[in-house]
């Protein structure tokens, strides 16, 4: 398979995912927790099967690494050079506590670089899909179109926090010297697309995330115009670490 078409069933497999996270909202569920003592829902694990069984069956020679099966001890230990990197529902706590902001991350990654990506956020039926050189899309009620990061706005930056680190006293100090309009605190890897899309202009993360967190989001913002790179010494945002953990890292759209 062509990355057009990889890209094209990502897309895809984010898209039903989200529906199926959706039907499991709407009939109601319970919050389990993982040996982390992060929750875990009966919507995870319909997510995870549909994408990873549509995954393998389709591409059955690129290994797959998603996050409930890290948890169970069932993903590959060294899936090589090409692999895909799969969150199901990023965004639990927020899922659980009945707010929107939660996402569908899928991300394909060849020598250590997120090649291509697509991300669903299930509230909002919103699909984003992109790769580096080929473009950044979105898909919603109003159709399809291609997306891209604006220029820094000469009013002030709209910038994304988390929901959950929002008095982060390092937000405050990262921002010094900047013009900034509003501070936006929301979950999940929509905090990315956002900046992808052009309704929002950076990002930095300072709390830990997991590789399967940002593939696909990464994929999406860079083939939008956008960037990631270290905050400690700004360098790219790259995979197949050791235990999976990413250190923290800013996104950014078009410079002023």
């Amino acid at each position: 398979m062509t990355h057009d078409d990889l890209l094209a069933l990502a897309a895809d497999l984010a898209g039903k995912a989200a529906h199926a996270i959706n039907a499991v909202r709407a009939a109601g569920f319970a919050v389990e927790r993982k040996s982390d003592r992060s929750p875990v829902t009966e919507a995870d694990r319909i997510a995870e099967a549909l994408i990873v069984e549509g995954l393998r069956a389709a591409a059955p020679g690129i290994p797959v690494i998603a996050e409930e099966e890290i948890e169970a001890g069932t993903a590959p230990a060294d899936p090589g050079r090409r692999f895909w990197l799969v969150d199901p529902l990023d965004g639990t706590r927020e899922f659980a506590a009945g707010r929107d902001n939660f996402t569908v991350n899928i991300g394909l990654v060849e020598d250590g670089r997120a090649v291509l990506g697509a991300v669903a956020i299930p509230a909002t039926e919103e699909v984003f899909w992109g790769r580096p050189g080929a473009g950044a899309f979105k898909r919603d009620a109003a159709g399809t179109r291609a997306i891209a990061v604006r220029p820094a706005p000469p009013e002030g930056l709209v910038v994304m926090g988390s929901h959950h680190y929002r008095d982060d006293p390092r937000m405050d100090r990262f921002l010094a010297g900047r013009r900034v309009a509003k501070v936006v605190n929301i979950g999940s890897a929509e905090k990315v697309c956002r900046v992808a899309e052009g309704t929002a202009d950076l990002y930095p993360r300072f709390g830990r995330t997991m590789e399967w967190d940002t593939a696909g989001p990464q994929a999406v913002l860079e083939a939008a115009g956008g960037s990631i790179r270290l905050l400690e010494g700004g360098g790219p945002l790259t995979y197949g670490k050791p235990g999976w953990a990413n250190p923290g890292f800013v996104c950014e759209g078009g410079r002023a």
